[in-house]
């Protein structure tokens, strides 16, 4: 199911950024890039600084996440669910709150709600009820949303997420943000303004598409850690498959300068203009907001199973088992990330950068199954040179001109001596030109192979040192590092077609040697 356009809500339970004590007050979190799968009303409040004395700005930020649910249809309706169709092609009369039509709830959003919260160590309430949500919105055509304000289907759990301290990503640390609830609630529509002719359109294909609403408490204190756990939810949610959970982050820094400048921060729902870079204002929020909650009359409670609750003669077709889906939950993020550091041996760090890029650790464990190189070294040919070419063409992995075959054959090539690193990084930058060369038919082409003649291996070192007298002067005073630059030249005068471990050896040697000639002279 694809992602849609980004709604995302600031403010929440108690106005202001105080002095002295981090007080909930409206701090924004995470919105979607151009397009929504996870809106959210952020709650945090700062602590001001900078101006007389006073200590920074820390802000105090809690999460209210919308992600939209990976299903076919509708929560309550057959409706379609899909991205970018035509205006009002996806709407079912239910969806128009058309008078007569009823709610029927769609299945696959419920497992995938419990899901979500086991996923999150959350109490699934076997009883759960529905209820409506009354406000005025143009693209709200039945004037109510229905939601789970009274008892929602999960409750209590929890979320721990990693950051790093560092700005070499060597330090991490691994803190927890609470999960109050997650509930299950319908998505109005969507407002199209037309600013050349002064006009507003509503498209109806959003309305009634399933949302889970992940609630956190506000235990955050920064930026970082708010996009932290953030990332690890939409891992999380990317990983169980309940939602494709596109986001991005931005708001702080302007609540910050706000109230440097002696402004005041409102209590208000915001939303973030693609364009602008930047969120805007979109309802006040400053007084109390009368919803008028009241259950849902046309929704049963929903129940749900346990495998001890499970009456014998139930059709299980037509329950949900709580049991059924906790035994089938795939490896989650943090548990594949302490598999990749157990069974290859990398950095914390380097698990953290494969998981965070859709496809990538797959893609890692496949080269290292095709090669004979180390996984430490593999590493760094993955995160270093394949990662840093996709994000540097905005290319996803699954878009990667060197497929893991590739990488790994180039790999190999290393590995076994027939190149050298550098001639293995030019041979790369011709397989991302994607012409169906294979690495070997690139190394014949362009004479990479590395010189086997070591006769004349040396007399090319030799020429270096009869060139670089000041060099060898350096080097037998005891500046062993200039030795790297006659390394270096060599590579320059072979073309990257030399062994630098055996050029290394074959310079110390023949330096020795005119040292314990030069005497003689």
């Amino acid at each position: 199911m694809a992602a849609m356009a980004a709604r995302a809500c600031g403010g929440a339970w108690r106005r202001g950024w105080q002095r002295g004590r981090g007080v909930p007050g409206p701090a924004l979190g995470p919105f979607p890039r151009g397009q929504r799968a996870v809106a959210c009303n952020a709650r945090g409040g700062a602590v001001p600084a900078g101006k007389s004395g006073l200590a920074p700005w820390v802000p105090v930020v809690g999460l209210e996440i919308h992600a939209q649910i990976s299903s076919n249809s509708k929560l309550f309706s057959g409706s379609q669910v899909q991205f970018a169709a035509p205006p009002n092609s996806l709407v079912s009369f239910f969806d128009a709150s058309l008078p007569g039509t009823l709610p029927v709830l769609n299945r696959r959003c419920v497992e995938a709600a419990v899901m979500t919260g086991l996923a999150l160590k959350c109490s699934i309430n076997k009883k759960s009820l529905f209820d409506r949500k009354h406000y005025f919105y143009a693209d709200l055509p039945a004037g109510y949303q229905i939601t789970q304000q009274r008892v929602p289907i999960a409750v209590n759990g929890s979320l721990s997420y990693s950051l790093c301290i560092d700005s070499k990503m060597s330090q991490m640390v691994t803190k927890t943000v609470r999960i109050k609830q997650i509930q299950l609630e319908q998505d109005s529509g969507k407002s199209l303004h037309d600013d050349t002719r002064s006009q507003t359109l509503v498209d109806l294909n959003r309305a009634g598409v399933g949302l889970m609403e992940v609630v956190m408490e506000p235990d955050m204190c920064c930026g970082e850690e708010a996009a932290a756990a953030v990332r690890e939810l939409q891992l999380i949610l990317q990983t169980l498959g309940s939602s494709q959970a596109v986001m991005a982050d931005y708001e702080i820094q302007r609540q910050i300068e706000e109230l440097e400048n002696g402004g005041t921060i409102l209590n208000e729902t915001r939303a973030f203009d693609s364009k602008l870079g930047c969120t805007v204002p979109m309802r006040d929020k400053e007084g109390k907001q009368d919803y008028r909650f009241m259950p849902e009359p046309n929704l049963p409670p929903l129940i749900l199973y346990d495998a001890k609750s499970l009456p014998a003669n139930m059709n299980h077709q037509q329950v949900i088992n709580i049991d059924w889906i906790h035994e089938r939950l795939p490896d989650l993020p943090s548990v594949k990330r302490e598999k990749l550091v157990e069974q290859y041996g990398i950095l914390p760090e380097h698990s953290f950068a494969l998981l965070n890029e859709d496809g990538l650790a797959e893609f890692y464990e496949n080269v290292v199954k095709q090669t004979r190189m180390k996984p430490k070294r593999v590493i760094g040919w993955v995160l270093n040179n394949l990662l840093s070419y996709l994000k540097q063409h905005s290319l996803t992995v699954k878009e990667s001109p060197v497929s893991s075959f590739l990488l790994a054959d180039l790999l190999n090539l290393l590995e076994k001596k027939e190149i050298s690193s550098t001639a293995a990084k030019q041979v790369l930058v011709e397989l991302w030109k994607g012409e169906g060369k294979t690495p070997l038919e690139i190394v014949k082409e362009q004479k990479l192979q590395l010189l086997q003649d070591q006769k004349e291996l040396e007399q090319i070192c030799q020429a270096v040192i009869d060139r670089q007298e000041n060099e060898v002067m350096a080097i037998k005073a005891g500046n062993l590092k200039v030795l790297n630059k006659l390394i270096g030249l060599v590579q320059r005068e072979t073309q990257g077609r030399s062994n630098p471990v055996l050029v290394k050896q074959l310079l110390e040697k023949k330096l020795e040697v005119a040292t314990r000639e030069k005497p003689h002279k």
